[in-house]
């Protein structure tokens, strides 16, 4: 599973049994990490999850803020809920630099839709789960 952890979204990919395709999923809209991991939940039963992916936001020069602070928090509360995520999950944070920016690239040069619907799939989650995707194939293909 891929994961672009947002301040107020939760962008959501999964892979194939292969691991070899990731695909956009769904956005989350957070609250608190108890019910962002209530509705984690379904997903990870669903698609009988075993690995997480997590996109690290660091900054352009390669070096961390506030919000890589965030994400090693999500993905160390992760591990404490082993009801939800397994006893032992394999959690990878995976630089996620530009993820956001290939997306807007992508919708607004390579998709043919008309501008409102543009501006509606960014506003919709669209955006978040797509960013998901990226990352979650960035790392399939790395690893």
């Amino acid at each position: 599973m891929g994961l672009d952890l947002g301040r107020k979204t939760i962008g959501v990919a999964v892979s194939d049994a292969g691991q070899s395709i990731a695909s956009p999923l769904k956005t989350i809209s957070r609250t608190k990490f108890s019910k962002d991991i209530e509705a984690l939940k379904p997903i990870i039963q669903e698609y009988e999850i075993k690995g997480y992916i997590i996109g690290l936001p660091l900054n352009m020069d390669g070096s961390e803020g506030k919000s890589c602070d965030a994400v090693r928090s999500f993905a160390d509360e992760m591990k404490r809920h082993k009801d939800v995520f397994g006893v032992n999950p394999f959690i990878a944070l995976w630089d996620e630099t530009l993820s956001t920016q290939a997306v807007d690239d992508f919708l607004d040069n390579r998709v043919d839709i008309g501008r409102k619907a543009k501006r509606g799939a960014k506003d919709n989650g669209l955006k978040d789960a797509l960013a998901a995707q990226i990352i979650l194939q960035s790392a399939l293909d790395g690893f």
